[in-house]
């Protein structure tokens, strides 16, 4: 799912994906190479949702096989079900059959938007599902999809 950002940032985008996930019993990895976009997800997550943390670790800690929710820049340890990318990271060997890959990227930056479009090429090309979601009108719309081959 390629989520197309124009008006929201990626932190209130997972305040609605990740609760979704956690309620269907999936595990979650959130991947960024930008350490300080960790740090604020790390943060953020322990306001969101409004009534109280939602279960997670950063990577590197000695229980990341266990958490619901795990934010590095690494492999999905913890039995992940879906994986989301953010900051131009790239989806790892073997994560294509994973339940859901959720892609955010910033529809205001041209070097973003022309990776996220590489991306949609390159998973496509291999068969894989794909939605593409815009909240260009001010609320979340999915644009266009592609099945499985």
């Amino acid at each position: 799912m390629f989520y197309h950002l124009t008006r929201s940032g990626p932190e209130e985008v997972l305040a609605l994906i990740l609760p979704r996930a956690l309620a269907a019993g999936w595990r979650v990895m959130l991947r960024s190479p930008d350490a300080a976009r960790r740090d604020r997800l790390d943060a953020r997550l322990w306001l969101e949702p409004e009534e109280g943390f939602l279960p997670h670790g950063v990577e590197g800690g000695p229980f990341d096989a266990e958490q619901p929710v795990l934010i590095g820049q690494g492999a999905a340890v913890n039995g992940s079900q879906g994986v989301v990318l953010l900051d131009g990271a790239e989806p790892l060997d073997g994560e294509e059959a994973m339940e859901r890959l959720w892609v955010l990227f910033d529809g205001n930056d041209e070097t973003a938007l022309q990776a996220a479009r590489g991306m949609w090429t390159r998973l496509t090309g291999l068969g894989m599902a794909a939605q593409y979601w815009s909240e260009e009108t001010g609320r979340w719309v999915m644009k266009t999809e592609r099945k499985p081959a």
